[in-house]
C-alpha cells in the first residue's frame, strides 16, 4: 500500500499540522484569520451610482479588506468591453424576436461583474462560465460570433476552450464549478501556473454540486476563485428563499477560505477585488469566494415572464445604479472620457452588432451525419448502423 498523503502530496504525518492558506494569509495582513475569512463589513465599493469616489470614511475599509482604485488606463479598456457588451447583450434579444436566435439569457446589467472575471485572469488562467456569461466569454477574446453559436442551436459551441481557456458556456446548473475545480487540481499536480475562475448566479448556490466544488477546493488547497453573481433571483425564486445566511460570502468561512462582498455594478470595485483574488490563489492562497451584488434588468430568458414575480419598481431602482453610466461619469470628470473617445466606442460595438446581425441572417449549412460523427473518436458499431439507416432514408427521400 503507498504511503499517505496530504491534498498538498507530501507524506503525511500524524504529528503535522495542516496547512490552511486563508490563516496563513491571515498573517500577512496582520489579522487574525477570522477577519480575514469573513467578508468586510460593508460591500466593498470604489464607485458610487453616480460616479463619485467613494471617500475611505464612508467606505471604512477593514485591515485585509483595502483595495486600491485601478489604473485609469485599465478602467478605460474596461469601459470599452462594457460598452461592447451591453450592446451584443440587446442585440441578441432583438435577433430572438426575430427567430435568428432559439434563446438567450440576457445579462442587461450586470456586464460589469462578467468584463472584471475575464480581464483579472492571465493567458494560462481558465475561465468557467455559466450560460448567462456570453460578456465574460467575448471580454476573453472569443469572438461574438462563436458566442452565439450555441444560442443559434448549433451543434457546436462556437469556439476551442482550449486556444481561449474557457470552457464552453455551462446549461446545467454549477457543473462548471466542479470542471473549474479538476482543471486547478490538476493544474497544481504538474505544477502549473494556473489560476481557474468559476462563475455562477446566487440559485446555484443552492445545488449539491456548489458545496462539493468549495469543500473539494478548500480541502486540496487549489487555485481557484469562486464568483457568485447575486442578481436576486433564481429565475423567479428570490433568494430570501434560498438562504437564511446573511450574505451569500459567508457561506466561504464554513469551508475554510475567505469570502468578500462586492458591488456588482462598479466595476472598479470589481476589477480590484478579482484582481486581488486572482493574485492571492497565485501564490497559493487560495480559494477564495467572492459575492457580487448586481441584477438582471430583463427577464430570465426570452421564454420568462418576469412581471410575474417582480415589481417594475424594483427594476427602476436598479436602473440609476447602471454600471456603464457609473463608470462613463467617472471617466468623464477624470478627463479620461472625451467625446472622440466615446464615438469610437459607440461606433466599435455598433459595428460588432451589425457583424453579428449578418452572421445570423444567414442560415448554416447542416449535414445530419454530424450526429454521429463526433460522439466518438472511433464509432461504435451502432452508430455506423444508425449513419447507415439515415443516410438510406435521406437518399430515398432525395429519389
Amino acid at each position: 500500500m503507498s504511503e499517505p498523503t496530504s491534498p498538498g502530496g507530501d507524506p503525511a504525518s500524524e504529528n503535522a499540522t495542516p496547512v490552511i492558506p486563508a490563516v496563513e494569509a491571515s498573517k500577512n495582513f496582520g489579522i487574525t484569520p477570522e477577519a480575514y475569512m469573513l467578508p468586510a463589513a460593508n460591500e466593498i465599493q470604489l464607485l458610487a451610482p453616480d460616479g463619485q469616489p467613494v471617500p475611505d470614511s464612508e467606505q471604512g475599509p477593514e485591515p485585509g479588506h483595502e483595495y486600491p482604485m485601478p489604473p485609469t488606463e485599465q478602467l478605460l479598456k474596461a469601459y470599452e468591453k462594457l460598452v461592447v457588451g451591453r450592446r451584443i447583450n440587446d442585440q441578441n434579444m432583438a435577433l430572438v424576436r426575430q427567430g435568428r436566435m432559439a434563446v438567450y439569457p440576457s445579462s442587461h446589467g450586470q456586464e460589469a461583474c462578467q468584463v472584471a472575471a475575464a480581464m483579472c485572469l492571465g493567458d494560462n488562467d481558465w475561465l468557467f462560465p455559466t450560460y448567462r456569461d456570453s460578456v465574460a466569454v467575448m471580454s476573453r477574446g472569443v469572438d461574438p460570433l462563436e458566442v452565439m453559436s450555441t444560442f443559434r442551436g448549433d451543434w457546436h459551441g462556437g469556439f476551442d476552450p482550449r486556444e481561449y481557456k474557457v470552457s464552453i458556456q455551462a446549461t446545467p446548473l454549477t457543473t462548471q464549478l466542479l470542471h473549474a475545480v479538476g482543471v486547478a487540481h490538476a493544474a497544481k499536480l504538474r505544477g502549473e501556473d494556473t489560476v481557474t475562475l468559476a462563475m455562477c448566479g446566487d440559485g446555484a448556490t443552492s445545488e449539491g454540486d456548489f458545496h462539493e466544488a468549495l469543500n473539494f477546493a478548500a480541502v486540496f488547497q487549489l487555485p481557484v476563485l469562486f464568483l457568485v453573481q447575486n442578481n436576486g433571483y433564481a429565475i423567479s425564486v428570490p433568494l430570501s428563499s434560498q438562504t437564511h445566511a446573511p450574505t451569500l460570502a459567508h457561506k466561504a468561512v464554513g469551508y475554510g477560505m475567505a469570502g468578500e462582498r462586492v458591488d456588482g455594478n462598479d466595476l472598479a470595485a470589481l476589477l480590484s477585488v478579482l484582481g486581488r483574488g486572482v493574485e492571492l490563489c497565485r501564490q497559493g492562497k487560495g480559494p477564495l469566494l467572492v459575492e457580487a451584488m448586481t441584477y438582471r434588468m430583463q427577464a430570465h430568458t426570452n421564454a420568462d415572464d418576469d412581471t410575474r414575480y417582480r415589481e417594475r419598481d424594483e427594476v427602476s431602482e436598479w436602473v440609476a445604479k447602471d454600471p456603464i453610466t457609473r463608470m462613463q461619469r467617472y471617466l468623464t470628470d477624470q478627463d479620461a472620457l472625451g467625446d472622440a473617445a466615446s464615438e469610437r466606442i459607440s461606433a466599435h460595438a455598433e459595428d460588432m452588432a451589425k457583424r453579428l446581425r449578418e452572421a445570423m441572417a444567414t442560415k448554416p449549412e447542416l449535414d445530419p451525419q454530424d450526429l454521429f460523427r463526433h460522439v466518438y473518436s472511433e464509432p461504435t458499431p451502432q452508430l455506423r448502423e444508425q449513419a447507415d439507416l439515415l443516410a438510406d432514408e435521406l437518399s430515398r427521400e432525395e429519389a
